[in-house]
């Protein structure tokens, strides 16, 4: 048998206590000779048992604390296997969620004020890296994102070996690797194989330069077996693109983890660690839901999708001379973003993305538009285009690669109307910047198209798309009427071919909405024929079926479907008559839109992929685990709450109703369990949203003070939305005199403070509470002073011109800040 460094401690007689631990990158943590002391107490320095002894560690509420800070260790690994899948703006989402989620564990025995309590120092650093990380995603700057999050894991380290021992650290640090391991299960679930293959090695790897590696190995060799053995079969499986074969080894490979832990230390200890895992699960479960599938980010990608076809329009008018048309075009896309249900995820999945589609490209391009500056209205539509690519990618993910078909058929469209209207220059050049999109590959469309069938590849790039140009320009009628129907064909096979029913849907109400488009801006530019044909084409495309868009609306919803159809109707009709054309097509695109949100939110779980069986198998687990007894032996109350929040997590993720808010209950029902298993249920957090439990935690008292009011006053002049973690808009000008309300839409409460140094000069401090310096506003927080809560807003009226910057207190770590500007 292979010799080890813990055999050989064990042999010399040599105390294991000041052994370091595995971090983010599988390296040891603390050295043995550096104290791990706190600022409020002093590590316990247990010295390792040797092989023939009982552990005599006891369990206590700071090791079901300690467990709290474990969950949230999985969930920065959750962010880095995105990270390193180039998932980015998901993994910054995913950050920010655990930030939000760590300023409301208050209490004494809750992670926000456990670590704070427990050393300050790593309090600070943790909050620090979890900040530069989530800006490090945003930003594009991975690496450093990556070693932030390390930072943050090794802050939430030190603290597990502060508040109980080295040796149980080491336990949950097991137990880290475990949740690791079911990481890759989650990937594979989401139908990402070859990113779980990626982080399955990354894990290996670690874990074989991790001091834990002989740990393990230290409780028996059939759980270092059990282990390491499943860790490489699930890499194998994972490389083979078997997911149900990553499932099965993953879970082999968890419970070697689980029982190696009841070898190396109590069975209260092992149970509280095996319940940090059935909580990291949890988390898993609910971030493969949101990323498999065509799920709701298909559905706001769709809705992005259509503006992106519709900015065109606004192009083609402004092209045909119709500036106002095309100033309202342009700005009928930004009135239906702002009440969009894309609105919000769109800036949760790229600030950067957001920025670029509506600030820096539509307000630009309707600006060019009224100075009639032809550059300027190109460029902006370009940046419109790029910023709402971004957000595509990173909402629909695999998928964006079918939105993008949808896309190139609405665009080969326009070329072909343009085409028709004597314009055979400007469909060679829309014909050429498709062609030179497919080429660099974006949203990943020409290598899907290829991998999905060499055929339609070939068919479509080389026999069709690249004759167009010369087709257009020859004018050659006959040549471009083959190419386009043979192009427009290969695509409608691709989107049948690589997406599920949901997702050739979202494509399908893509190019319908570009159709529409295009009939209203040849109604608005006077061809008024060819306007209604194209209408009734598109009509009849849908009734056709349209890669199965006309069956799934109408199965998802007849009051959809009804409205759809009618929208599409009412457009043929105005194409003829003296109704406003375009106006229908902006209110039929509307409609595309919400019927894809129809059909995705009837497909359970939102289409593919159903995370339910991640959290079944935690079930399946716990109904013959060692740590069932010890719940209900520990409070009966929270034994019975875990049981119904397991088995409701289950039924919504496989109903795809209520998901966030089951994955919730779930968290907070083993959270509390693990205080039950330590012993201290009287110390347990309270449970919210609808959990039981008997643990006497309360959440602090909050107050508002001075101008926080019951919901948003009738004289606001502006509202600013408090999202989770976000002001929206984050910038925004107002006039000398004007009122601003800031209301609560999301997350826990919030406050609202001014920078003291960041407001002009003279102006008075402001801050909800009534605070007048931000240093009495950052310390009235912590007092509960100056919250502003659900169906609350705060409200204030600004009389000095100038930038007046300020942020959010218990969320500015995670980049809540704003800035209004105030003017003449």
């Amino acid at each position: 048998m292979r010799q080890t460094r813990r055999r050989l401690l064990q042999t010399t007689g040599v105390a294991l206590g000041g052994v370091g631990l595995a971090g983010c990158g599988g390296q040891s943590g603390t050295d043995a000779n550096e104290s791990t002391a706190t600022d409020t107490e002093t590590a316990t320095d247990t010295a390792e048992p040797t092989a023939t002894e009982t552990p005599t560690a006891e369990a206590s509420a700071a090791t079901a604390l300690a467990a709290q800070w474990n969950v949230m260790r999985a969930r920065l690994h959750d962010a880095m296997a995105l990270g390193h899948t180039g998932q980015h703006a998901a993994a910054a989402s995913l950050v920010g969620d655990v930030f939000a989620r760590f300023e409301n564990a208050g209490g004494e025995w809750g992670a926000h004020e456990g670590l704070e309590s427990t050393s300050e120092s790593a309090y600070e650093s943790f909050e620090e890296h979890l900040g530069a990380a989530r800006t490090g995603l945003e930003e594009g700057s991975a690496e450093d994102a990556m070693d932030a999050l390390a930072e943050a894991e090794t802050n939430l380290l030190s603290a597990q070996r502060g508040r109980t021992s080295t040796d149980v650290a080491e336990v949950f640090t097991i137990m880290t690797f475990a949740a690791r391991v079911r990481d890759v299960d989650a990937l594979a679930t989401a139908g990402l194989t070859d990113a779980a293959a990626t982080v399955g090695q990354e894990v290996f790897a670690d874990f074989e330069g991790a001091a834990v590696h002989d740990t393990i190995e230290s409780a028996g060799e059939e759980y270092y077996e059990a282990f390491e053995g499943g860790m490489e079969e699930v890499v194998s499986a994972a490389q083979s693109g078997d997911a149900e074969a990553v499932h099965e080894a993953a879970l082999a490979s968890s419970q070697g983890a689980v029982d190696a832990a009841y070898e190396l230390t109590s069975e209260a200890i092992a149970g509280v660690a095996h319940l940090s895992l059935m909580g990291a699960v949890g988390f898993d479960a609910e971030m493969a839901a949101g990323m498999g599938g065509p799920g709701l980010g298909v559905a706001h990608a769709a809705g992005l999708n259509g503006y992106r076809i519709r900015v065109r329009d606004a192009q083609w008018l402004y092209d045909a001379g119709q500036a106002e048309a095309a100033k309202a075009a342009a700005q009928s896309i930004f009135q239906h973003f702002e009440g969009a249900r894309a609105h919000e995820a769109l800036e949760e999945a790229s600030e950067e993305a957001y920025g670029q589609f509506e600030h820096e490209g539509l307000e630009a391009l309707v600006t060019a538009i009224e100075d009639g500056d032809d550059a300027g209205v190109d460029d902006a539509v370009a940046t419109v285009h790029g910023g709402l690519t971004t957000g595509i990618d990173a909402l629909a993910g695999q998928n964006a690669a079918i939105l993008q078909s949808g896309f190139f058929r609405a665009r080969l469209g326009d070329a072909h109307e343009r085409y028709l209207l004597g314009e055979g220059e400007v469909a060679a050049t829309i014909a050429e910047d498709l062609f030179a999109l497919f080429e660099e590959n974006q949203s990943g469309f020409h290598e899907s198209l290829e991998e999905t069938s060499e055929d339609l590849y070939h068919t479509f790039e080389e026999d069709h798309l690249a004759a167009l140009p010369d087709a257009f320009r020859n004018g050659d009628d006959e040549a471009v009427a083959t190419h386009v129907t043979g192009a427009m064909d290969a695509l409608i096979e691709y989107e049948a071919m690589a997406g599920s029913t949901a997702v050739a849907s979202a494509a399908a109400a893509g190019y319908v909405t570009g159709r529409a488009g295009d009939a209203g801006a040849l109604s608005t530019a006077g061809a008024t024929d060819r306007a209604e044909t194209v209408a009734s084409d598109a009509f009849a495309y849908f009734e056709a079926g349209a890669n199965g868009f006309h069956e799934a609306v109408e199965d998802a919803s007849e009051e959809r479907y009804a409205s759809f159809e009618e929208a599409l109707g009412a457009l043929r009709s105005a194409t003829t008559g003296s109704a406003d054309a375009y106006g229908a097509a902006t209110t039929f695109a509307d409609e595309a839109t919400a019927a894809v949100y129809a059909i995705v939110e009837n497909g359970s779980s939102g289409g593919d992929v159903n995370a339910a069986p991640l959290v079944s198998a935690v079930f399946a687990t716990f109904e013959n685990a060692r740590v069932h007894e010890a719940v209900e032996a520990g409070d009966r109350e929270f034994y019975e709450a875990f049981e119904s929040a397991l088995s409701d997590y289950v039924s919504a993720l496989e109903s795809g109703a209520d998901v966030d808010a089951a994955a919730e209950r779930y968290a907070q029902a083993t959270r509390n369990a693990a205080f039950a298993v330590a012993g201290a249920a009287d110390d347990a957090p309270a449970m919210s949203m609808g959990g039981g439990g008997s643990g006497s935690g309360e959440d602090p008292e909050l107050s508002g003070g001075p101008n926080v009011v019951e919901g948003v006053p009738d004289d606001a002049d502006h509202v600013v939305s408090m999202q989770a973690v976000a002001f929206e808009p984050a910038e925004l000008t107002v006039s000398v005199g004007d009122t601003v309300a800031w209301e609560w839409a999301a997350g826990e409460p919030h406050n609202v403070v001014a920078y003291e140094d960041g407001i002009p000069e003279g102006a008075t401090y402001w801050a909800s509470g009534g605070f007048e310096s931000e240093e009495a506003a950052r310390s009235g927080w912590e007092n509960g002073e100056g919250a502003v809560q659900e169906g609350q807003s705060y409200v204030h009226t600004f009389e000095t011109t100038g930038e007046h910057a300020y942020f959010c207190v218990p969320h500015e770590a995670a980049g809540m800040e704003g800035m209004i500007v105030v003017e003449e």
